[in-house]
Formats: C-alpha cells, sequence, structure tokens
C-alpha cells in the first residue's frame, strides 16, 4: 500500500474514532477500560500513529454501534 494513503486512512480512523468517543464524553482511560485496551493504545489510534487490528477495528465498532466502514472510510 502506498504510504500516504495508509497514512490517510490512519489519520482518519483516528479522527473518527476521537470524534465517537468525544460525542460520548468518554477519556482514553474509559473508553480503554470498555473495550479491554491500554489507553495509550487509543492515544496511538487517534493520533494516527496506531495501526488497529481487525478484531480492534470491530470491538471499537461494536461498542460505537457503528459500521466498521464508516471507521475505516468514514461511510455510514
Amino acid at each position: 500500500m502506498d504510504p500516504i494513503r495508509e497514512k490517510e486512512i490512519l489519520k482518519g480512523f483516528g479522527e473518527r474514532l476521537k470524534k465517537l468517543r468525544n460525542e460520548r464524553n468518554l477519556s482514553t482511560r474509559e473508553l480503554a477500560l470498555e473495550v479491554d485496551m491500554d489507553h495509550t493504545n487509543i492515544n496511538e489510534i487517534e493520533n494516527g500513529k496506531g495501526n488497529p487490528t481487525l478484531k480492534t477495528i470491530i470491538v471499537l465498532a461494536d461498542f460505537f454501534k457503528v459500521e466498521l466502514c464508516y471507521l475505516i472510510c468514514g461511510k455510514e
């Protein structure tokens, strides 16, 4: 994959995750507890520096009750 495209996808994913988290008034630590993740991983993902696994994407989508494609590409 083109590194620039990968960076754009990860950045967009992180922005959408942060938006969903903020809409629920959750801190990264609170979200991490809810989805059984380390809060530093949440921070890395939100900042576009983490590369979430498919399992992580599924868990986050289920928690926020959104489609996978919304988190990945912004489409509902």
